[in-house]
């Protein structure tokens, strides 16, 4: 039993980590460091947005707009940390 919440945790780290290179891809995208028109930072960003989007998206439908800043990144982050720090708690050993 302990495997599987290895395994679990490795995969909520994998998301964590593809989160975490989303929003940066985003702000320099945003502050005109790389550029979309390159198809190889377009098809990146492409997966990424595939990846960490519905998970936003379903955020950001319950949290209200701060005007121009998305705080729903930080909110789906700290919600995989709390998920992630219950199942270490109490998985049954």
């Amino acid at each position: 039993m302990n495997s599987l919440l290895g395994l679990i945790i490795q995969i909520i780290n994998l998301y964590k980590l593809v989160l975490l290179i989303y929003i940066i891809a985003t702000w320099l995208i945003n502050f005109n460091i790389i550029n979309t028109s390159n198809r190889f930072i377009y098809s990146v960003m492409e997966i990424l947005y595939r990846l960490s989007e519905p998970s936003l998206r379903l955020v950001r439908k319950y949290v209200p707009a701060f005007g121009n800043i998305d705080i729903s990144p930080i909110i789906v982050y700290l919600l995989l940390w709390f998920i992630q720090s219950l199942l270490i708690e109490y998985w049954p050993r």
